[in-house]
């Protein structure tokens, strides 16, 4: 599978599989994270050297439902046995979802060098990669936030604000959920009382971007996703979706692999906004205002 761009931030399961001996060692320079939506994946097999984050307890504050607090952030990958001057990788199941989410996480709280695997978890197994059931235990490090990327993050003051304001709103959910016929996907907690969408907002589903195998497409093929919708470079795009982690890849994928400047994750996404008393929406579908093809 080739790497759709030449930015370091996704690595192969090739240039991951060159460097275990490294990530074995009990060395923070190179560590690895599997994070996944089933805890147990990890108990099952993992990438040698990789430990296991809890995306429920170790990504979010249980009690604020926000993300984890500058000290729990630090506590939790220097227990890792990270620094700030380590290399991560990070993967995991559902294609990528909440390693996606991690990976934006990491960036807000900016860290420097954090690398996505290209496919995740079920890839690396595809390819028929080397998995363990050995749990490492690396010597605690000491780790400080030393800045937070408040640029890559929504919220819903921002959200609301946009509306006004030419920013473009990218809907990454199902286009069932985009069109309130459904609050979630089958079989997740829907954890909202209204169906629809914010107003304005373009429906691309985060699926668009990735192949079967959970390997990002092409650079070209991803431009033309979003040139098809009308979205270039230049402008100001906020991703949403439930709960973030699906639209965590979209920005990854636009800001990361695509090279957008100004693009934002709106961390509350649909389950804040269809819970807000009095905020605006949008059911059925949008009308479209994809370009015209030149054939």
């Amino acid at each position: 599978m080739t790497t759709p761009t030449t930015t370091d931030a996704v690595v192969s399961v090739g240039w991951l599989v060159d460097r275990l001996d490294d990530a074995r060692r009990d060395d923070p320079s190179l560590r690895i994270l599997e994070v996944d939506i089933d805890p147990s994946n990890y108990d099952a097999g993992h990438i040698p050297g990789a430990s296991k984050v809890d995306w429920k307890t170790d990504l979010q504050d249980s009690t604020t439902f926000d993300v984890p607090t500058e000290a729990a952030f630090e506590d939790l990958l220097g227990g890792f046995g990270i620094t700030p001057e380590s290399t991560v990788v990070v993967y995991g199941d559902m294609r990528n979802w909440f390693a996606a989410h991690a990976y934006w996480l990491f960036t807000y709280y900016g860290h420097e060098d954090v690398r996505l695997l290209d496919g995740g978890r079920d890839f690396w197994k595809e390819r028929d990669a080397p998995l363990t059931d050995d749990v490492p235990d690396f010597t605690p490090q000491s780790y400080t936030v030393a800045d937070r990327r408040r640029d890559i993050r929504a919220d819903q003051p921002d959200v609301m604000a946009s509306l006004d304001r030419e920013t473009t709103l990218v809907d990454v959910r199902t286009p069932e959920e985009y069109r309130g016929e459904i609050l979630a996907p089958p079989g997740w907690n829907e954890g909202v009382q209204r169906g629809g969408h914010i107003p304005g907002a373009r429906n691309i589903p985060w699926n668009q971007v990735v192949e079967e195998t959970g390997c990002f497409k092409p650079e070209n093929k991803l431009r033309e996703i979003y040139g098809e919708h009308g979205i270039d470079e230049e402008e100001a795009v906020i991703t949403y979706c439930r709960i973030g982690e699906r639209s965590a890849l979209t920005w990854f994928v636009l800001h990361e692999l695509l090279g957008y400047g100004d693009v934002r994750n709106y961390y509350g996404s649909w389950v804040e906004w269809g819970n807000t008393v009095g905020a605006p929406i949008e059911k059925g579908q949008r009308a479209s205002i994809k370009r015209e093809s030149n054939r």
